[in-house]
């Protein structure tokens, strides 16, 4: 099972990553957790610096950008 977190603020940028990455896990098929951390010491404690992050299996994958749901996609069958 992946685990997979968006971090962002609660900006549109952030919902809609959101938005991409469960329909990414819905067509994949695949098992995953998908949580949304809002929290800005929390996401500090990531060492990123720009949001929206997608982060997947502790690792950052996308970062200050809206991925589309196909690439979304692609990075979870890896």
């Amino acid at each position: 099972m992946k685990t997979i977190k968006i971090l962002g603020t609660g900006c549109a940028k952030c919902k809609s990553l959101y938005q991409n990455t469960l329909e990414a896990v819905k067509l994949s098929g695949i098992e995953a957790t998908v949580e949304k951390v809002e929290d800005i010491q929390e996401i500090l404690s990531y060492h990123v610096l720009t949001t929206p992050v997608l982060w997947i299996d502790g690792k950052s994958v996308i970062r200050g950008r809206v991925a589309e749901v196909t690439e979304i996609r692609q990075l979870l069958l890896q």
